[in-house]
């Protein structure tokens, strides 16, 4: 069995916690919260949108000119996959981390013309393949996009479709619709493209990414949507970020029929990231279970993540009840996990998506809330607008989840998923002897999530 790092002590199990990332044990061993309920506000500030960063790379890569970014996520895998893609393909990035954290990076951009003839190996990143898979059709050369094992079983058949349907070629070099590809040297067309339903909004966001830079130059691109499109609040986000880097022709309807992005092309610009909204969700969700104030620092009301809509639901989670989750399902391994704690069956909804994330989500929150009896039923559905989709129904155990110092210890794989040992870690904050397998899995995007986690202890 594994020992409390820092013993019993929840000062020194804090400060253990606090150690480096790879100083950490491969089985992290949690202790749980004192029962009482703290008036004490924990501070949190997480790092910056992994979203909104590594969209706001790749246009300040693709603008004519410099740009300056601050409040980036820079230390996480993802966000080094990107830069490193980018620096390969032509674009100058100088990151500047001055002492007080506010980071700063200027982006030399290319003007719409990247360097091909190479391979970009973007890991398991998958904001990142699938906005390069569109962007290196700007290249001029051919560039080869390709990933870890799991990249590779990763579907982007539909963004190659898609792909082909404004002009640019793309070579299949492995299974179809997966990684490796070949991207040929293509200026994309402008004009209207009916779209249907996707598997992932990043392909729609790809796609506008790539507008201002279509050919005849100027029209910009037009998408059409027979209904609203998977997860639209992240294209929401790119559209938003591209008036504001001066794209002032870049908006959609209100009942989602189009969107449309123009095609002028870009000047740097400058632009800060807020806080990552997906990774204060496990924050919110401790606030609930743990009784704990929380406050998310950097995070504006008005935050552009729809991730931030999470906010108040960890608590209405814990009275039962059935929510959706379409427009932030990267918060449903929170709400699951919260789920355990709640006073009868949770319903999530809008879960489809989950099959091809990191890992399968879906599955894998049924093979670890099991393991501390939880129901957990996973269900296809049809929605109201005839679209296939899937949901997750958590019930908690009968008298509630064990949490009395003497139960036997419970061991969460974590799938080298970081929302799955990030989300997980909810259950220790109520039950002893949980162990976390792999804590170092948080790198890809929130390095310092074991740090802050130690602040709920202090």
């Amino acid at each position: 069995m594994s020992t409390l790092p820092g013993g019993a002590d929840p000062r020194g199990f804090a400060a253990s916690l606090s150690k480096p990332l790879a100083d950490l044990p491969h089985e992290l061993a949690l202790m749980p919260l004192a029962t009482t309920a703290s008036t004490r506000e924990v501070v949190i500030r997480p790092p910056g949108s992994k979203s909104l960063t590594n969209r706001a790379l790749l246009l300040g890569a693709l603008a004519d000119g410099e740009t300056t970014l601050t409040g980036c996520l820079l230390d996480a895998d993802d966000a080094k996959v990107m830069i490193d893609a980018l620096r390969t393909l032509g674009a100058g990035i100088d990151v500047h981390e001055p002492e007080s954290g506010k980071n700063t990076v200027r982006v030399r951009g290319v003007a719409g013309r990247l360097k091909g003839g190479c391979e970009v190996n973007l890991k398991n990143a998958g904001t990142a393949t699938r906005f390069l898979a569109g962007a290196a059709c700007l290249a001029d050369a051919p560039v080869v996009i390709d990933g870890n094992a799991r990249m590779r079983e990763r579907p982007i058949a539909e963004l190659l479709e898609l792909l082909r349907r404004v002009g640019v070629k793309t070579d299949e070099l492995g299974a179809p619709g997966r990684v490796p590809i070949r991207v040929h040297p293509s200026r994309p067309r402008a004009g209207a493209l009916e779209v249907g339903a996707t598997q992932s909004s990043q392909y729609i966001s790809a796609l506008l990414l790539l507008a201002p830079w279509t050919e005849p130059a100027g029209e910009g691109l037009t998408l059409r949507f027979a209904a609203p499109p998977t997860s639209h609040s992240y294209i929401d986000m790119t559209l938003a970020l591209l008036r504001a880097t001066g794209l002032g022709e870049a908006g959609r309807d209100a009942g989602w029929r189009e969107a449309r992005a123009g095609g002028k092309g870009l000047r740097g610009f400058s632009y800060r990231v807020e806080a990552d909204a997906s990774g204060a969700a496990p924050f919110w969700g401790a606030g609930a279970v743990g009784r704990i104030p929380i406050r998310i620092d950097a995070l504006p009301p008005d935050s552009l993540q729809g991730d931030a809509g999470f906010r108040p639901l960890p608590a209405r989670i814990l009275k039962g009840g059935t929510f959706d989750l379409t427009l932030m399902p990267d918060t449903a391994m929170v709400a699951a996990a919260v789920a355990c704690f709640a006073s009868g069956p949770v319903t999530l909804e809008g879960l489809r998506t989950l099959r091809v994330k990191e890992t399968d989500r879906l599955a894998a929150l049924k093979n670890e809330l099991t393991k501390v009896g939880a129901g957990v039923e996973i269900e296809a559905y049809t929605t109201p607008g005839g679209q296939r989709d899937e949901r997750l129904r958590v019930t908690p155990p009968t008298g509630g989840i064990g949490c009395s110092p003497n139960v036997p210890q419970v061991a969460f794989d974590t799938y080298d998923d970081h929302r799955m040992a990030m989300s997980l870690a909810i259950i220790a904050l109520k039950r002893p002897n949980v162990v976390i397998r792999d804590p170092q899995c948080v790198a890809k995007t929130y390095p310092g999530f074991w740090k802050d986690w130690a602040g709920l202890y202090r």
